[in-house]
């Protein structure tokens, strides 16, 4: 079952989606009414760049912005026809950190996407992550392309930087049709571990392989297409299509299944300690889970502490006020 059965729900909620507003962190994510377009993707690109010397043209930066906005909005990412109002938001903050020199720069990138949930005018955060280590080499006007099918291009350094882009929105396409359908997002995690594989290559090139570490590019998209992880896939569909999706009719039910999908969680933890894929489902939700439960019945908050203490550690002062 693919994501584009469901559109006919998300349709119907289209009005209230209309002035929808909603702060992720550091972006404000605007769902737009703009009707008939194709793409699957209605992404925002910031660059921050003042650590960079200003000997060095800020104008390269706004291109590149630029550049990478039109990269990723205007790109067909799926072969499903999709409504404008069905378009996954996201966003990428690019904060550049170091010159390298010879057009080459290091930097991290925060990547985010939320998802909506049914019938009403809250967005939920589907991906929150922060890359810690990109280095990639620009320069102002070159073609920003991607081909998956040669993954490294003519230049590893200048195509480090849309094979890590394209990762980022097959990794956030999995998690959102997924959501919708169980299983649904598998294409796309796929396609991320075939970029992982086919990665470009290059001395400062980092985050594709195990070795360079617990929490990068590679274990994400690993977890995501091991089987061992099966459990976290059950638990991001329970989390909203029989969670969060069902809050607008029944509350109690809602809760429910949010539990449900906590018990899937902490079943793929206890088998597989000190894995990311747990950690990556919690970044952002801590406020969201508080909330969620904090209006509980008794029987329902006790059980949600208990889960969430063991899995979301670092939001552990909310669930103890539960």
């Amino acid at each position: 079952m693919t994501r584009y059965i469901f559109v006919s729900r998300r349709m119907n909620c289209s009005a209230n989606f209309a002035d929808m507003r909603h702060n992720v962190l550091y972006v404000l994510l605007v769902l737009l009414p703009v009707w008939g377009s194709a793409q699957e993707i209605q992404a925002r690109v910031d660059i921050l760049s003042n650590k960079i010397s200003s000997q060095v043209d800020r104008r390269v930066f706004n291109t590149l912005q630029s550049g990478l906005t039109n990269f990723l909005n205007s790109r067909k990412w799926t072969t499903d026809v999709v409504q404008a109002n069905e378009r996954v938001q996201c966003s990428f903050l690019l904060t550049l950190s170091q010159d390298l020199g010879n057009n080459v720069y290091r930097g991290t990138l925060t990547v985010q996407a939320a998802r909506p949930a049914y019938n009403t005018g809250y967005v939920s955060p589907l991906l929150n992550f922060q890359d810690d280590n990109l280095v990639f080499k620009y320069v102002e006007y070159q073609p920003i392309e991607f081909n998956e099918n040669r993954v490294q291009g003519n230049d590893p350094l200048v195509a480090n930087l849309t094979a890590t882009i394209a990762y980022y929105i097959n990794i956030i396409l999995g998690l959102d049709y997924t959501s919708f359908s169980l299983r649904g997002g598998d294409p796309y995690f796929q396609k991320a571990w075939n970029i992982v594989n086919n990665a470009p290559d290059a001395k400062d090139i980092s985050g594709w392989k195990s070795f360079d570490g617990l929490r990068n590019r590679y274990w994400l998209a690993e977890n995501l297409n091991n089987n061992r992880f099966a459990l976290f896939h059950d638990a991001l569909y329970a989390y909203y299509r029989t969670g969060l999706d069902v809050f607008y009719e029944n509350e109690e039910a809602g809760r429910n299944g949010i539990i449900n999908a906590l018990s899937y969680l902490n079943t793929v933890r206890t088998e597989n300690l000190n894995s990311m894929i747990v950690p990556i489902f919690f970044q952002g939700k801590g406020n969201e889970l508080y909330k969620i439960f904090s209006k509980a019945n008794g029987e329902q908050k006790a059980r949600a502490k208990e889960l969430l203490t063991k899995l979301d550690i670092t939001n552990l002062f909310l669930y103890n006020t539960l």
